[in-house]
């Protein structure tokens, strides 16, 4: 089971509501919920596999909401042009990549992976982006401990 630390939590459901009105987008009940408990912070244990041909990485950091380092407004003020219509910047890996929440149509309440590295010309254009997980959760649970620590 992951757990948080360096957190910033507990958010109350209005200011999360809030930040949905101010950026026109409704986040899943799971990540809502996790914003309401810990609102951002290092999950422990870190990992996840980004697919087959990509391998591993791990989780720097979730952002959250209000006013620290890393935070979901600044980041996404950052990616806004760069990340594909609908998807939302959660968190980091250590290389600047991006996990994200996607908040329309088909890709609501899943989790991505968006790499920097192959980042197209187009921000729509998906090539960059790998489906982690259906859900939030889900992506959590598939979190493991680094074997070489």
């Amino acid at each position: 089971m992951t757990r948080f630390t360096e957190t910033n939590g507990p958010l109350s459901m209005e200011q999360i509501e809030k930040f949905e009105s101010k950026h026109g987008i409704s986040l899943s009940e799971q990540y809502k919920g996790f914003l309401q408990e810990f609102n951002g912070g290092r999950p422990v244990p870190k990992m996840f596999k980004i697919s087959d041909e990509q391998g591993p990485d791990i989780v720097r950091l979730f952002f959250g909401i209000g006013d620290m380092y890393g935070n979901l407004d600044e980041n996404i003020k950052i990616y806004e042009d760069r990340l594909p219509i609908g998807f939302v910047p959660i968190g980091n890996d250590p290389g600047g990549n991006v996990i994200c929440i996607g908040t329309d149509e088909e890709f609501a309440g899943k989790i991505y992976f968006w790499d920097h590295e192959e980042e197209p010309e187009d921000p729509d254009d998906m090539s960059n982006v790998y489906l982690l997980a259906n859900s939030f959760s889900d992506f959590l649970e598939q979190m493991y401990e680094n074997p070489d620590e």
